[in-house]
């Protein structure tokens, strides 16, 4: 796991696929909602561009996010949460996100707020086991 610039990135032994399926069906026995699925690799295609494997996932849960957008409105640019599998030019596939203590910082959050996107971090760690 490493972090820079506030995003976190964790090493999946699985490809880009299956890493967002794993957190889909995580997510979806926490009953948290899917906002959206994109897989910009086709996207890219789509327009005759190539792009390696590259799968964005928008989820949360509206009452953990809307008291963060009650207290800070522009939080909602960096909500809901999202989860970037990607693979990089040495074939290897990490799942990225943004860091809840960036979050923190960026939009003055208090501990109690954190906790509502802290969460993130475990559902991760699950996801990629």
């Amino acid at each position: 796991m490493n972090e820079n610039n506030g995003i976190i990135s964790q090493l999946s032994p699985y490809s880009v696929t299956e890493t967002i399926d794993r957190l889909v069906a995580l997510l979806q026995t926490k009953s948290i909602t899917l906002f959206a699925r994109i897989d910009q690799q086709a996207e890219a295609e789509k327009v005759g561009l190539s792009l390696r494997p590259t799968q964005l996932l928008l989820f949360g849960n509206p009452q953990a996010g809307t008291p963060l957008m009650v207290a800070e409105p522009t939080i909602a640019l960096d909500l809901p949460l999202k989860a970037l599998a990607w693979e990089s030019a040495d074939d290897k596939v990490w799942l990225s996100y943004n860091a809840p203590h960036y979050l923190q910082q960026r939009f003055s959050l208090s501990d109690e707020l954190l906790k509502h996107i802290a969460v993130i971090a475990p559902l991760i760690d699950q996801a990629l086991l």
